[in-house]
């Protein structure tokens, strides 16, 4: 939760992750620290916030973040791939280790997220809703997206062990690993045919596969971006005056990583590959 004005929403959030079996709970940079209204909304669910995390960045929040969700109504200058509460689920379920961390992002009460902040998510989270009127408050949004989780995560605990057990699935050969992501891609993406179709293109979601490398952190995928702007100027490839390109190439730099899903072996390649560019310049 990002510059939550209201104490209160951090504790009615509390309560509606502790209900759809979630605890960890970050608050970034609060207007208000948690007080007794927020103890007193939270009802049962003082536990979360007792372990609440308070932190004075968003970077600091998702630095060791493997894949990162942003909650948001509306299309953005540079849009990141859209997908429902559901799809989100299956593609935290999809991950190829339960270890993966993953950060869901909701913004301030009355503008949301910025589009700074939606630049550092891999996908948007919309929930459908009367398009006159697509405004949640921020816990009742924390709710309606925390449902579609624990739904998801109570069904993948019930089925039968197989090929879609996730434990197993690391022991599976590639084969099988291909059908299971390919029946998931299509699960995943059965719902937006009518919109790529269509004149509302949708970016295709992707499937990070099970590797042979854990994927890099959010952190590591900054540095990166960071690594890259810094090789462009060294290049001329930018200039200050380029105001326009400087202002919008950080987003893209970031959906271009997302979209690649990095592990830590192409990270050390990548980074390999730019130090030594510098040193011959």
């Amino acid at each position: 939760m990002i510059n939550t004005t209201l104490p209160a929403n951090i504790g009615s959030a509390a309560r509606a992750m502790l209900t759809m079996g979630l605890t960890d709970l970050v608050v970034v940079a609060p207007k208000h620290p948690i007080d007794d209204e927020s103890v007193s909304h939270a009802a049962g669910a003082q536990s979360v916030l007792n372990n609440c995390r308070i932190v004075d960045n968003l970077e600091q929040a998702t630095a060791d973040c493997q894949l990162v969700f942003a909650a948001s109504s509306r299309q953005r200058h540079i849009p990141r791939p859209v997908v429902t509460p559901d799809q989100a689920a299956k593609l935290v379920l999809a991950r190829p280790t339960h270890d993966t961390k993953v950060a869901i992002l909701f913004g301030r009460e009355d503008r949301g997220l910025t589009n700074d902040e939606l630049a550092l998510a891999d996908y948007h989270i919309q929930i459908d809703a009367n398009p006159d009127y697509p405004v949640l408050n921020v816990a009742s949004a924390v709710q309606v997206i925390a449902s579609f989780f624990y739904s998801r995560f109570l069904q993948h605990s019930q089925q039968p062990q197989g090929l879609t057990n996730t434990n197993e699935i690391n022991n599976t050969d590639d084969s099988n690993q291909a059908i299971y992501n390919q029946a998931l891609d299509n699960d995943l993406n059965s719902d937006l045919d009518n919109d790529l179709n269509s004149e509302n293109l949708l970016m295709p979601v992707m499937l990070r596969q099970i590797w042979d490398s854990p994927a890099i952190s959010h952190e590591q995928k900054l540095k990166l971006q960071l690594r890259i702007i810094e090789l462009m100027y060294q290049l001329q490839l930018l200039e200050d005056t380029q105001t326009d390109k400087l202002r919008d190439l950080p987003s893209r730099l970031s959906r271009l990583l997302s979209r690649l899903q990095l592990d830590q072996k192409e990270y050390e390649l990548l980074n390999a590959i730019i130090a030594k560019i510098m040193l011959k310049l």
